[in-house]
């Protein structure tokens, strides 16, 4: 059962005039729902809308209980807050949205106004996942980190021993007699060059981004055509797209290899019959690399293959951690360490029938600078 905690606030903090409140809102980066005495939703800033997954618009006049988000707990706490006439906070409230469920804390404040004749409730909502989230980050940029330190460690393991083999295997096939015999020793020097090649591929990740001005359109669009004569033909191609979103500040290059890495562990995953989303949307007020950020643009590719196995899902960024028999276990970690490169984040969530990557850059507007 959901505990209610109150909080003793100081009695002016919270007489304050509705009139002043539309103004400050959206400078705010908590999302805020004022409610009046019924539960009626009167007013909302742009983090509640994306927290919630609603319109401003649409749920402006409309009970709580007719929300989409409504939840028990949620009525309950303002109903405490409504009769106590003080603060209550519940450290977390799971409410569901049209497309996941969400533990939020939530703060229920009555406005005690001098000139109102029915209490309104502010109510605050912060995603508790937020805090993870700043943790994440900071854990995939020490993978990142460690990746390549591996990786550079690799490239001297590896390199320099198979350029002593590839050495060898041309000097023995000048002695060998036999036409025969020398098919053996191209095969050493092929397999040579193939894992040296894999090295400098990895290592060739570093390069610095040349930037400029796009859309994520433009990125899904291009590799949607190289895909198309790739994947089976059972399997389909959903574009989900906010035409509204603004342009990034990207290395255009780096970015699309980044998505077809993605999607082509997508299409691996689904073999031959499912479905790969393209979906575009721009975020309000996001952390991104420990910063508060006013707008972020997303691109999610989804499939509905079986998941990404559980045991890999901790160090799936990792060099050389795959599932597929032959794969490399190298294309997630150049697409980690290219998007960190273009000051944007990679995360996922994966269960069976959803895999979602999301790709997270700053609008360009904040991140040209």
């Amino acid at each position: 059962m959901t505990s209610f905690q109150s909080i003793q606030r100081p009695d002016d903090e919270s007489n304050i005039s509705l009139a002043n409140l539309g103004y400050v809102f959206d400078l705010i980066t908590t999302a805020i729902v004022v409610l009046d005495s019924d539960l009626t939703i009167t007013n909302l800033n742009s983090a509640a809308e994306n927290i919630l997954d609603i319109s401003k618009n649409k749920a402006i006049g409309l009970l709580l209980q007719d929300q989409i988000f409504f939840t028990e707990d949620l009525a309950l706490l303002c109903n405490k807050a409504l009769d106590k006439k003080i603060t209550y906070r519940s450290r977390e409230i799971k409410i569901r949205t049209r497309n996941k469920v969400t533990p939020l804390s939530c703060i229920a404040t009555p406005i005690l106004d001098i000139g109102l004749k029915e209490t309104p409730i502010l109510l605050e909502l912060q995603d508790i996942r937020r805090d993870k989230i700043i943790s994440r980050e900071e854990e995939l940029a020490n993978q990142r980190k460690l990746s390549r330190t591996i990786v550079q460690q690799l490239a001297h393991e590896v390199k320099n021993p198979l350029g002593g083999l590839r050495g060898a295997a041309q000097l023995l096939e000048r002695k060998l007699p036999s036409k025969d015999l020398k098919k053996y020793t191209n095969i050493i020097i092929d397999e040579a060059d193939r894992l040296a090649a894999l090295v400098d591929k990895t290592l060739g990740a570093s390069g610095k981004p040349n930037k400029e001005k796009l859309s994520l359109h433009e990125i899904s669009e291009y590799v949607i055509g190289v895909i198309e004569n790739e994947k089976d033909e059972s399997i389909e191609i959903i574009r989900d797209y906010d035409p509204s979103i603004p342009l990034i500040f990207v290395d255009k290059n780096q970015i699309i290899q980044v998505v077809l890495n993605i999607v082509k562990n997508s299409l691996y995953a689904i073999s031959t019959k499912g479905r790969v989303i393209f979906r575009t949307r721009a975020v309000n007020n996001f952390t991104l690399g420990g910063d508060r950020h006013k707008l972020v643009i997303k691109l999610e590719v989804e499939d509905d293959g079986p998941g990404i196995p559980e045991d890999i899902r901790p160090t799936i960024f990792y060099p050389l951690v795959t599932s597929k028999l032959t794969g490399t276990g190298l294309g997630l970690t150049i697409a980690q360490d290219l998007i960190i490169k273009n000051k944007g984040l990679i995360e996922f969530t994966s269960q069976p029938g959803a895999t979602v990557f999301s790709i997270i850059f700053p609008s360009s507007q904040e991140d040209e600078a």
